[in-house]
C-alpha cells in the first residue's frame, strides 16, 4: 500500500464501496454541520442583535422603505395560505365523500376558492375516504378471523 492509498481509505475518511466510492451523503461533513464562515457570522449578529434591531426600527421610522419592509416582515409574515371560509360538509363516512366533493366543486367553480386550492382540499377528502376504507377493510377482516376462529 502506497502513501496514497493510506491517505484514500485513511480512518478519518467514509467508508468506500469494494468499487472505492463512497456512499451516499457527503463524507467529509456531518449531517446539520455549518460552514465556519457561517458559523462566525452568526456569533457576530448574535452579539449585536438587540443594536441591529433598533437600528433598523429607526431607519424604518425615519422614512427609509427598505428597512420599514424588513420589519414589516418581520412584524406580520407574509402568509403562506390563506384561511378558508366556505361551508363544507364534513364527511362522516365515505357514502358523504361525494357530497364533500360536490361542495368543493361547486366553490371552485364560483370563485370562492382557487383551483389550487379545490385540489388540496380535494385531496384531504380523498385522505379521509382512503382511511374510512381501511379501517372498514380492517373491522371486516376482523369479524371474518373471529368467525372463522370459533
Amino acid at each position: 500500500m502506497t502513501d496514497t492509498d493510506t491517505r484514500i481509505s485513511g480512518a478519518n475518511t467514509a467508508p468506500r464501496d469494494s468499487r472505492g466510492r463512497f456512499g451516499p451523503g457527503n463524507p467529509g461533513k456531518r449531517r446539520g454541520a455549518r460552514n465556519k464562515a457561517t458559523v462566525a457570522a452568526l456569533g457576530l449578529l448574535d452579539k449585536g442583535s438587540k443594536q441591529l434591531m433598533q437600528k433598523a426600527v429607526d431607519l424604518a421610522l425615519a422614512g427609509d422603505s427598505t428597512a420599514l419592509r424588513l420589519c414589516i416582515e418581520r412584524i406580520a409574515p407574509p402568509s403562506r395560505e390563506r384561511a378558508l371560509a366556505i361551508d363544507l360538509p364534513v364527511p362522516k363516512t365515505a357514502a358523504d365523500v361525494p357530497d364533500t366533493l360536490r361542495a368543493i366543486l361547486r366553490a371552485a367553480a364560483q370563485g370562492d376558492i382557487t383551483s389550487g386550492e379545490a385540489e388540496r382540499l380535494s385531496r384531504t377528502v380523498e385522505t379521509f375516504a382512503r382511511a374510512h376504507e381501511l379501517a372498514d377493510f380492517d373491522a371486516r377482516l376482523r369479524a371474518l378471523e373471529a368467525g372463522n376462529a370459533q
